[in-house]
């Protein structure tokens, strides 16, 4: 049961990802340059005061840690960022591959 928790996680942010990839490539047809949606900025638009409360838990454990890891991962496009999360979630949480030649009494 909770490996289909975490695989319908990882379809839904499939989705999500697809969704951002569709939302950046027309608004970079309209404008006519390469726009792409940071992660961070769309979590700013989404709640902005959790963002800050995150860093300032994340900076209270270790101020290198949001400097190399969060803030990095926070300026890549959403849909990349959601894509890779929504893969792993697949690959890791995937049904076991049958026994071949073997019973299972």
């Amino acid at each position: 049961m909770i490996r289909g928790f975490f695989r319908l996680i990882g379809l839904l942010l499939l989705a999500g990802a697809f969704i951002f990839l569709v939302y950046d490539g027309a608004r970079s047809i309209a404008d006519q340059t390469l726009r792409l949606t940071k992660l961070g900025d769309f979590w700013n638009d989404i709640n902005q005061a959790s963002q800050r409360s995150f860093q300032q838990m994340v900076e209270g454990a270790s101020a290198l840690l949001w400097n190399n890891v969060v803030k990095v991962i926070l300026n890549q496009p959403a849909w990349a960022v959601l894509g890779v999360t929504g893969i792993l979630l697949l690959l890791l949480f995937r049904p076991a591959k049958p026994l071949i030649g073997y019973g299972r009494d």
